[in-house]
């Protein structure tokens, strides 16, 4: 072989071999910390209720996007499903208790000595708190499904995957902000297996959680995936009952990867209409398999 042929065969090893590394890579990407790729949900019953279904869902501004009609059309969606939606929002209720809604806020909705009043507020509350199309006729009752979610900085979670949980008696994200130094994987883990106990309390209610959204920074990436994980899949292992179910928005809005895939623009961490309605689009089939799973029981 002379020199030209064999200087040609190296350059097309090189050309090999850098492609099979961008492939490699790219797969990588997509795939997530745990290089698992979101699956295709299949769910045994995605049909609407016959009879229509109350209810209330409890957010901010990225769950008022995501209702809105001319963004996310979650509202619409559900009321073509048969589901009479009401929301919270800033300034709701007792004590203004719709202001806080990150996951150390969970506690004093569900678990705090004041919650039987939030919760009282919370399940009888048949208004809008934001715009979006839905149902014209209020069915009457109580709201049947509660579906809560908290926004992205809640993303940020400190601390390490595999610290241990504290006791709820000694764990200090209780009522505290996304914003505090104690906004850390094994508290926000404490505080969710708190809230099973009173779940259990009320199994005439089925318990929606939005996993919270991604956000750009990539910084605590890592320890968002990791503590979603284990709420969509470790978190109620043990629980008996189908009146709680989680919904991984992350996930949708990661493409599997650990960052917004959806960005409305630069800078910022509020999912785009794209991202809405790819969530729309996947939640409303999750939601109706929870509700025949729930009512099964």
């Amino acid at each position: 072989m002379d020199n030209k042929n064999l200087i040609f065969l190296i350059l097309i090893l090189i050309i090999i071999s850098i492609s099979a590394l961008i492939l490699y890579f790219g797969s990588y990407n997509s795939q997530g910390e745990d290089g698992n790729q979101v699956p295709a949900s299949i769910y045994s019953n995605v049909t609407s209720p016959l009879d229509t279904v109350k209810i209330i869902f409890i957010h901010h501004s990225t769950g008022e996007n995501w209702l809105s009609d001319d963004n996310g059309r979650l509202g619409v969606t559900l009321r073509d499903g048969n589901y009479f939606v009401s929301d919270t929002n800033y300034g709701w209720g007792p004590d203004s208790i719709g202001d806080t809604t990150d996951i150390g806020h969970w506690w004093l909705w569900f678990r705090g000595p004041d919650s039987s009043g939030y919760l009282s507020a919370l399940y009888s509350e048949n208004g809008q708190n934001c715009q979006y199309s839905r149902l014209s006729n209020d069915p009457g009752g109580e709201n049947e499904i509660i579906i809560f979610k908290s926004c992205f900085p809640n993303s940020a979670l400190q601390g390490n995957p595999n610290d241990p949980m504290p006791s709820i008696g000694s764990n200090p994200l209780k009522g505290e902000a996304a914003e505090s130094e104690v906004h850390t994987v094994a508290n926000a883990k404490g505080i969710y297996i708190d809230l099973l106990k009173y779940f259990k309390t009320r199994p005439d209610k089925l318990f929606i959680v939005i996993t919270a959204p991604p956000l750009n920074d990539p910084t605590y990436a890592d320890n968002a995936r990791s503590f979603n994980y284990w709420l969509v899949n470790d978190w109620l292992k043990d629980y008996p009952y189908n009146n709680v179910a989680v919904f991984d928005l992350y996930s949708v809005l990661t493409n599997g990867g650990n960052t917004l895939a959806y960005p409305s623009s630069w800078g910022d961490d509020h999912p785009s209409k794209e991202g809405n309605l790819k969530a729309t689009s996947e939640f409303i089939n999750f939601l109706n398999n929870a509700y025949y799973q729930w009512k099964s029981e």
